[in-house]
């Protein structure tokens, strides 16, 4: 596969994606909301996106950096390039009862609905749930909020970086009390709505297959703040069955050891050792075979319990090997490992190039290609297109509203 991903090819040389024929309309934004439609548009429905005239989704304007028009004038902020690739935008105002009538008319004629206003906020423009489920039976309709569609909290607005605090992700994420720089640490990207938008996605796509066997749609709620306790996975795992509260142990991890960056002479390595077998490979690699039958580390368990020793000798070892030296001596003997890469060095990582990781579009407004990443599934027969770029504000709007004349 080449090192980009274009859209010159036309829709009609490539086959058609798993969901051609579904139409989604969106009314999210931001992140969460967006990031699932944007799969959807990445499998082949056709994704309406509404958006505020004159103003659009609120991540167009959150920059820097932002991309340069053809004129040399601002363009949107690269944020919304991240998830709104394979959509088309159309300017409505929802709170005109015109604009509502539009977007009534859009579901009518919709598969899915994806909204992220506060819960019952679309209620009074009458396009909640209710409402275009009497228009449409079939509608899949999925509402995405910081705390779902009852409980005490039900009425808060939901942040990422509030949910990864409240949710627990912060009080396991950073260096242990005590070690310099000590404190709760939210993840480098928003990964609570990340997470959020895949789950709402495969939600989607559950909800989808029981309609076209049923012709009965149904109401989606997913929230954040469910989301960030799902994904304590182990983490809470481990509470449940200890009933000790995990805290932050840095770049360690709870349950295995070595599981960390190891100091080499011009840099560090990370060290991943999911077993014993791994980790007696690891020792007769670093030139101590013995110290995998040493009894404070022969097993899992017991490494934990002795994981200070056990770091100091490893790091012993390592900080005699340079980085490459060690990633070869470790990938030799089948032990996992990788360097800490920069967003840079990601996507010149051979395998990222061999893999087509970047995805260039053009958007004749710009003056240079959008790039994005790619999506991560595969699909043999199916496989993902990125027929259009992310839109321009409003670009759309003038067939979509023709269309529903047609209709």
């Amino acid at each position: 596969m080449n090192a980009s991903a274009t859209s010159s090819s036309s829709a009609a040389s490539a086959p058609s994606g798993p969901l051609t024929g579904v139409r989604v309309l969106d009314l999210s934004r931001v992140l969460a909301g967006p990031w699932a439609t944007q799969t959807l548009a990445d499998l082949g429905a056709e994704v309406i996106k509404v958006e505020r005239p004159g103003v659009g989704d609120d991540t167009r304007q959150w920059g820097p950096p932002f991309l340069e028009s053809r004129d040399g004038s601002r363009g949107d902020a690269a944020y919304f390039m991240a998830a709104n690739r394979g959509k088309k935008s159309v300017e409505l105002d929802m709170a005109t009862e015109e604009g509502a009538d539009v977007i009534r008319r859009l579901a009518a004629t919709s598969d899915v609905v994806v909204e992220n206003f506060k819960t019952g906020g679309l209620k009074k423009y009458g396009l909640d749930f209710d409402s275009l489920r009497a228009i449409n039976p079939r509608l899949v309709y999925c509402s995405i909020t910081g705390f779902g569609q009852d409980g005490p909290d039900a009425s808060r607005p939901g942040y990422d970086y509030m949910i990864q605090a409240m949710g627990g992700l912060m009080s396991i994420t950073g260096q242990p009390d005590g070690a310099p720089g000590a404190e709760p640490m939210r993840v480098g990207v928003a990964v609570v709505d990340l997470f959020t938008g895949m789950t709402a996605t495969n939600a989607i796509l559950a909800a989808l297959l029981h309609a076209r066997a049923t012709g009965q749609g149904q109401h989606i709620d997913v929230a954040l703040f469910d989301v960030a306790a799902a994904v304590l996975a182990n983490q809470a795992a481990n509470w449940f069955a200890s009933g000790d509260v995990p805290g932050r142990v840095g770049n360690t991890h709870p349950n295995l050891a070595p599981y960390q960056p190891l100091p080499c002479s011009d840099g560090s390595v990370i060290v991943a050792v999911g077993n014993d077998r791994q980790f007696r490979a690891l020792c007769g690699a670093l030139g101590a075979p013995g110290m995998g039958e040493d009894p404070r580390f022969a097993v899992g368990a017991a490494r934990i319990e002795h994981r200070a020793a056990l770091t100091a000798e490893v790091s012993a070892l390592t900080a005699g090997f340079s980085m490459k030296g060690l990633m070869s001596a470790l990938e030799t003997a089948g032990v996992p490992c990788g360097p800490v890469n920069g967003i840079d060095q990601v996507f010149a990582e051979p395998q990222a190039v061999h893999r087509g990781l970047t995805v260039e579009q053009v958007r004749h407004d710009l003056a240079a290609p959008i790039r994005t990443v790619a999506s991560p599934i595969r699909l043999s027969v199916t496989p993902v297109s990125y027929d259009r770029p992310p839109p321009r504000l409003g670009q759309d709007t003038a067939e979509i509203l023709d269309r529903l004349k047609v209709d």
